[in-house]
């Protein structure tokens, strides 16, 4: 078996992303670097011949996923796994986190000026966002953060993949400079935890 049958093969049978090292594990001839000179050879190879897939970085893994331009044809399939439709407002709440991670309910709710414990419930069931530690105010509340499900969902490779605030909604940049003097006062690297946790 060539390398890169055995990392075709094992790519197209998980159902998430796998790292090279995982991968390597298929074959004791395998190694890390081999494995990802086989991704990139059958990455150029399902480009000559236009296929309707093709190998993506999730985070530190990679995992065979049908190109989107193809998602409008496989939506009028039940048997088709979807990914959860987000609602407006988890997609606010959602990316509240993802840019000022971590952070508390109450931080969320004082954003978006509406109760959050809802849709922070949600995107915890989604497995889209996790309770990454304990604040030091009243009661120390949970903080919230990205998770690799996250990093997966949208295709980015690490948190630094997130569009920068200049690509934002104008509402979204408002909001940023409204409480950008209280995140000067955050500790250095707060809203980098998980920053290349990478995976969401």
């Amino acid at each position: 078996m060539r390398p890169e049958q055995v990392v075709e093969a094992t790519l197209f049978a998980s159902e998430g992303s796998l790292t090279p090292t995982d991968i390597a594990r298929a074959d004791e001839d395998l190694t890390p670097s081999r494995v990802e000179e086989a991704v990139q050879t059958l990455r150029g190879l399902y480009e000559d011949q236009e296929r309707s897939f093709q190998i993506y970085q999730l985070g530190d893994g990679y995992q065979i996923l049908t190109r989107p331009e193809y998602a409008p044809y496989l939506e009028r399939f039940d048997s088709v796994p979807k990914a959860p439709g987000l609602s407006s407002a988890a997609v606010e709440t959602l990316a509240i986190v993802a840019y000022r991670q971590p952070i508390s309910r109450v931080e969320v709710e004082e954003i978006r000026g509406v109760s959050s414990s809802s849709v922070l419930n949600t995107l915890r069931d989604w497995e889209l966002i996790e309770v990454v530690g304990r604040g030091e105010g009243l009661g120390r509340p949970l903080l919230y953060g990205t998770t690799e499900r996250f990093l997966d969902h949208f295709g980015f490779q690490s948190l630094d993949d997130l569009p920068t605030p200049e690509d934002l909604p104008v509402t979204l940049r408002e909001e940023e400079s409204e409480t950008g003097e209280e995140e000067e006062s955050e500790p250095a690297g707060a809203a980098g935890t998980g920053g290349d946790e990478a995976r969401g």
